[in-house]
């Protein structure tokens, strides 16, 4: 009998390495009906925590402490505690349980010596530490003592949290330099623990939004394809979920972006409440994008107001032209968001807005020199370009506007922000309407292919209409532009022309169905059709013409 739960444990570990999450759960539960044995607990608890069963993943965390201090194994219960810890500021936010269990491993590791892991505990003391500076400390010793006693996984974690920790203190440079030796080594594989990714991936996304550096956000997920084709998406704490959805917004990978909404808002609903509103305000937001309002209303009624969905609520009412409404929300919410620049720069903006939705340009150029000083004084690009698109486009100063429009442009572009660039570049169109037609129709016309391929459907009806205007024929259709599909796209798009389903492209082309429903909800974005049948019919057609 033993003999065979030894089987069954081996089994679960080949299945975990591989990332067949499914078939490690059923081969450790089934090995543990055999015999208890707290360190196949915690196994079970990562297969449990990569397949979103989070409650379930803690219980058998909880039951391996307990089984490990009753056997006195300091060392290992130590750990289960620290793991513990770590999902519960990491996971569901809960500060104070994080904290309790923090203190049961510190009196663990005092009591018994244990001093190689003094720096896991160094570590999960960092990310609870209210204070950067104290917690940057903490997180250097976590590393001290992982270059001590060879801990590759404790290394690559805390030089992230430290490159965390040193970009929120304002030292953007020499924080990133760190966040990218982390993953860096985390994707490639110096560590044996796949949640080293995780971590390392979750801190370098956080870095990256916190600083606008989006190109470079973006430049990591493509990095960690590989990687999330065989084990699944590394922003697994329901936090950095909502983090990467922001960023796809912001990137313009909307579809995958909604998926990714949708599955933090649900689990935010389980496991981590606190996380909840933040994850329906971008999903409300991305839905205006695309013209859904009416869906974003929903969305957005579904929950009392606070500072979470303070700029969705704002955004919501200027889509509407009500200005005073939009507004009073932005007013009402902007000193509770003083510790969140980029929350507080997009209620500023939506002020400006506001205000030259009420006729008012003088007072909306105000808010753009807020906006412009407050992106000086912190060094960041994003808001700058906020601010010289409102200074443009309230056009006080005429002799500057077109300079402050390129600004703008040029940031958002720099930034891999496509639907800013060319919400931008529509304004920019619009001031030019009468002075140079030609200019605007140029301008125009560049922003209606970005907010088609997009699938931006106000943005991309309202610059068609501009083009109208202005005389310009081009804004008929024309040919399907399939050089804008990635490599991989193009090989899903080619399959569906053969009317494979989902599972077989999964197959021919060894990914996940997942990855493959992800590609193709991209190829119908792209390329502008409503369904399947629609891309597989081009592809199709495609294959007849270039054979």
């Amino acid at each position: 009998m033993e003999q065979h739960a030894d089987v069954l444990v081996s089994q679960g570990r080949e299945a975990l390495r591989a990332g067949e999450y499914a078939a490690a759960r059923n081969a450790f539960e089934a090995a543990l009906e055999h015999a208890e044995n707290p360190r196949v607990r915690m196994e079970l608890a990562d297969a449990l925590w990569w397949l979103g069963d989070f409650r379930n993943a803690l219980a058998n965390l909880e039951l391996a402490y307990v089984a490990f201090r009753r056997t006195d194994s300091p060392a290992d219960a130590a750990m289960a505690a620290l793991a513990i810890a770590l999902n519960q500021v990491a996971l569901v936010a809960n500060r104070p349980a994080a904290k309790g269990w923090c203190a049961r491993a510190a009196h663990i590791i005092q009591d018994y010596r244990l001093e190689p892991m003094q720096g896991h505990l160094s570590l999960i003391e960092a990310m609870l530490s209210d204070d950067p500076v104290t917690a940057e400390t903490q997180a250097r010793n976590a590393l001290e003592h992982a270059r001590r006693f060879g801990d590759p996984d404790l290394e690559l974690r805390a030089l992230s949290e430290a490159g965390l920790l040193v970009v929120a203190q304002g030292r953007v440079d020499e924080g990133i330099r760190l966040l990218d030796e982390a993953m860096a080594g985390a994707l490639g594989g110096e560590g044996a623990n796949q949640l080293t990714v995780v971590f390392t991936s979750c801190n370098m996304i956080r870095s990256c939004t916190n600083c606008a550096d989006f190109e470079r956000a973006t430049e990591w997920i493509r990095a960690s394809d590989r990687f999330t084709e065989r084990h699944g998406c590394p922003f697994l704490y329901v936090g950095c979920r909502v983090t990467y959805g922001a960023v796809l917004v912001a990137t313009g990978d909307w579809s995958q972006a909604e998926a990714e909404l949708k599955t933090a808002l649900e689990q935010s609903r389980k496991f981590a409440p606190v996380h909840y509103n933040s994850a329906l305000a971008k999903l409300a937001e991305l839905c205006m994008f695309q013209g859904r309002t009416e869906e974003a209303d929903r969305w957005l009624a579904s929950v009392e107001p606070d500072p979470a969905t303070a700029v969705a609520r704002a955004r919501l009412q200027l889509r509407r032209g009500d200005h005073d409404g939009a507004a009073a929300i932005a007013q009402r919410w902007l000193r509770d968001l003083t510790g969140n620049q980029f929350e507080y720069a997009h209620l500023r903006e939506v002020l400006g807005e506001a205000e030259l939705m009420a006729g008012a340009p003088e007072t909306a150029a105000e808010h753009g020199d807020a906006l412009v000083a407050m992106a000086e004084a912190e060094g960041c690009d994003v808001i700058a370009a906020q601010g010289h698109r409102l200074q443009a486009r309230a056009g006080t100063r005429p002799d500057a506007r077109h300079a402050q429009f390129e600004a703008a442009i040029s940031a958002f572009n720099r930034l891999g922000m496509p639907y800013e660039t060319n919400r931008t570049r529509l304004y920019l169109a619009e001031a030019l309407h009468d002075m140079a037609p030609s200019t605007a129709s140029l301008e125009a016309r560049a922003a209606l292919a970005t907010f088609g391929q997009l699938g931006a459907t106000g943005e991309a009806a309202a610059a068609a209409a501009l083009l109208r205007e202005l005389g310009d024929s081009g804004t008929r259709p024309g040919p399907r532009d399939y050089g804008t599909l990635t490599r991989r796209e193009q090989q899903v798009f080619a399959l569906l022309g053969e009317g494979l389903t989902n599972q077989r492209i999964a197959e021919r082309l060894f990914l996940s169905r997942r990855t493959v429903e992800h590609h193709v909800a991209h190829i119908l974005t792209k390329l502008a059709v409503n369904n399947r049948a629609e891309a597989a019919a081009l592809a199709a057609r495609q294959s007849t013409e270039n054979p």
